[in-house]
């Protein structure tokens, strides 16, 4: 709703700016390239030598030409031309489309832009982070090691994909900086801020320095990074090694505060006891609701279903087992939720039908883990398809093997054969020995689809960037950082309700660090497998400097005014965050607007 009707008010102001200029002989982009009308009816493109954006997307001047000549221009330009995505959303707006629908056209976007984010949401919480826990489970790690690897990975999924997908082309990747920068901002006061107004509590003083100091350490190598406008190979791996040695810090002073646990009380209770630390370090990353509980929630979920299990053993047959299995509605939950996640929950189900059509989901935590033979059987087909069709937006779906057999119909044949060789050796009730390849198969299967929305997350808000003239970083700050960040903003406070606030504000200072490190980290590593030289950043202006310096300067006050108040967050500090954030956001707007600009 907020993504709504903050682009309306762009709207507004778009379409105000271009009645003022349309009347004018030389019209100006913000890029500062000039439009000359004289008689022909095809318009000249001049760059103004007093241009100071450093941004050279030549298809942000689009909107500078006649509404007759926007789509040749667009066909024509090469930065118009998106690599990534399955749609050039461009094209659609000024070939397809009339001009005079171009509200109509946003309109459409923006629905589409937030039907992505539910794509998003789903695939990362209903699939890619339960198949992780059970990689984990299966590989048996400890809660640590599995809280800053895996389910790191599980929650921060949709940025990082994001921010892989917009490094993927120089000119969206300032939506990747904008993104990640304004996620933190997003997370560290409005996310923390809420916390601290929904249950004042004393945070732990020693794992809330150490995320503070790795994520300034982070955004202040962000920042150099950015100013110099290059980065090197060795760069990026120091920087993904950073993270590195976050994870064996939390590991080793989680060992080290067991240790000196168990040694002053030396008692065993004290040692299965899970403390306040503990928490924090494990829970950096677990910024979903349902990792709160999460270390009683398989006997909580088996003592739920044996409540309703029949009195009397119930088969059920093969075609049974399939629809049960497709559908993503419990009845009972149903009953008891509110007309709100009702309606909510009729929008996503196509989507979530369609997702474990593809998707297998392998749960330790239940008597059968999960195990679905038909439906199984049926992944084993669509999810190999949909890998090869969705990975890198499809352009493996039409290639032939020596330009005679293509591939979507070699793994079509392959998936087949699998499918009826497990059908064929095993049984509805009994999971076969090989299950828990399934829950890698969902993975990754997961991890493509994640990574081929994200890339149609990028592509639109490149569209929009382009008929808004707006940058990327402002797009990035705001609705990526918004779409991705708004689960773990309620998940965050849904735990602070349930007596949980440690777990929440070390969810919103701990799960950053390793969207920041690795979407950067990655995004430019493989940029520069992809390119074979070093990643140049191309500067979005005073915007960029605003958002840096903003981030940076919340992380310092939090890091001097949580220990004057004694580690305690009260709600006048949750109501500072958000004042901050308040003022930010009208900054960051009045730079975009140009109201705010160097003399």
């Amino acid at each position: 709703m907020s993504s709504a009707v903050f682009l309306s008010v762009l709207l507004v102001f778009s379409c105000h700016q271009q009645q003022v200029t349309s009347d004018t002989r030389v019209l100006w982009s913000r890029t500062g390239v000039a439009i000359d009308r004289g008689s022909s009816n095809a318009a000249r493109v001049m760059m103004s030598p007093n241009n100071n954006n450093n941004n050279n997307d030549e298809c942000d001047h689009v909107m500078n030409l006649n509404a007759t000549d926007r789509c040749a221009f667009v066909r024509n330009t090469t930065d118009c031309s998106m690599e990534d995505g399955f749609i050039n959303y461009l094209q659609v707006a000024f070939c397809l489309l009339p001009p005079n629908l171009t509200p109509l056209t946003i309109t459409l976007c923006v629905i589409w832009l937030l039907f992505l984010f539910v794509i998003l949401g789903l695939t990362a919480s209903k699939f890619f982070c339960p198949n992780l826990s059970a990689i984990s489970t299966s590989l048996h790690l400890t809660h640590n090691v599995a809280g800053v690897t895996f389910l790191a990975l599980g929650n921060g999924a949709p940025d990082i994909f994001s921010a892989m997908a917009a490094f993927s082309h120089p000119h969206t990747a300032g939506l990747a900086v904008g993104a990640l920068f304004g996620a933190g901002i997003f997370v560290t006061t409005v996310v923390a801020g809420s916390v601290a107004l929904v249950k004042p509590f004393a945070v732990a003083s020693r794992p809330f320095l150490r995320d503070l100091i790795f994520y300034m350490v982070a955004v202040y190598w962000t920042f150099i990074i950015l100013y110099r406008g290059t980065t090197t190979l060795a760069e990026t791996l120091g920087y993904l090694g950073l993270y590195v040695v976050y994870v064996l810090t939390v590991i080793i002073s989680a060992y080290i505060y067991n240790r000196q646990k168990h040694a002053m009380n030396g008692s065993v209770r004290n040692v299965a006891h899970i403390p306040a630390e503990f928490h924090s370090s494990d829970s950096s990353y677990d910024d979903d609701d349902d990792d709160v509980p999460c270390l009683g929630a398989g006997s909580v979920q088996q003592e739920y279903e044996s409540e309703y299990r029949p009195l009397l053993p119930y088969s059920e047959t093969t075609s049974q087992i399939l629809l049960s299995s497709l559908n993503p509605v419990d009845n009972r939950k149903w009953r008891r939720k509110s007309w709100r996640w009702r309606v909510l929950k009729v929008l996503k189900t196509p989507v979530e039908i369609l997702l474990l059509l593809c998707i297998p989901v392998v749960d330790p935590d239940k008597e059968d883990k999960n195990w679905r033979r038909p439906l199984n059987c049926l992944q084993l087909i669509t999810a190999p398809l949909v890998c090869v069709l969705s990975f890198q937006s499809g352009i493996y779906g039409n290639y032939m093997i020596q330009g005679q057999f293509p591939v979507w119909l070699l793994t079509l044949l392959l998936g087949l054969f699998l499918s009826a060789i497990i059908f064929c050796t095993t049984t509805n009730d009994c999971p076969p020995k090989c299950h828990p390849l399934f829950a890698l198969l969902g993975f990754v299967v997961s991890a493509v689809l994640i990574s081929a929305t994200a890339s149609e997350v990028v592509s639109v808000l490149h569209m929009l960037g382009v008929v808004l003239h707006l940058s990327n970083t402002v797009l990035g700050l705001t609705l990526l950082a918004w779409g991705n960040s708004i689960g773990d903003c309620f998940a965050d406070i849904t735990i602070a309700r349930q007596g949980y606030p440690r777990m929440a504000i070390s969810a919103c200072f701990g799960g950053i660090i390793f969207n920041m490190l690795f979407g950067v980290g990655l995004g430019c590593l493989l940029q520069m497998i992809k390119t074979k030289s070093v990643v140049e950043f191309e500067q979005e202006g005073l915007l960029t400097w605003v958002l840096a310096g903003s981030l940076g300067l919340s992380l310092v006050l939090s890091f001097v005014i949580v220990p004057l108040c004694r580690f305690h967050l009260d709600r006048n500090y949750g109501i500072f965050l958000l004042i901050f954030y308040a003022i930010f956001l009208i900054v960051a707007m009045l730079t975009e607007f140009g109201i705010i600009h160097f003399a």
